[in-house]
């Protein structure tokens, strides 16, 4: 165990919307450190959203992220000799690191031309309430209301 809590990092907002969760999205979509790469990605995504919307791309992809933070999840926690999988409630740090990281991981898996069209079909289905990373959240909602009876084991 940690004798102290780490140090909270703090990350610059992104140059074009002035947003720090966009740059969380950004650092969390890029790879070996092709931050200009990811920058281009998530710019280019932003132009098919308001293309294909004709609504404010960041307005659209907030609320896809809110869309697809969970509000509860399953902790495996051992109790006498039995791991019993316990809801808890997820922290809001936590809500927005896994939106991002479902959102990403999803759109990698979707069949299209360029990541920055694949980021875009992901966003624009998840501020509908649909897609892959929507299924995700419901899955893991579905998972905590089956353990619901476990909650009293609560850390």
């Amino acid at each position: 165990m940690r004798k102290s809590r780490a140090p909270k990092r703090y990350v610059q907002p992104d140059p074009k919307f002035g947003d720090v969760q966009v740059t969380q999205f950004v650092n969390n979509l890029m790879w070996s450190g092709k931050k200009s790469t990811a920058y281009e990605i998530f710019y280019g995504a932003m132009d098919i959203v308001e293309e294909r919307t004709k609504e404010n791309p960041l307005e659209v992809w907030k609320k896809a992220v809110s869309n697809v933070s969970p509000a509860v999840e399953v902790r495996s926690r051992r109790i006498g000799g039995a791991n019993f999988q316990v809801p808890t409630e997820v922290r809001p740090e936590r809500k927005h690191s896994l939106a991002v990281k479902w959102m990403i991981q999803y759109s990698r898996a979707r069949n299209g031309k360029s990541m920055a069209d694949k980021l875009a079909s992901e966003i624009i289905a998840a501020s509908k309430g649909e897609g892959s990373t929507f299924k995700k959240k419901e899955d893991v909602h579905r998972m905590a209301e089956a353990n619901k009876a476990f909650a009293h084991f609560k850390f």
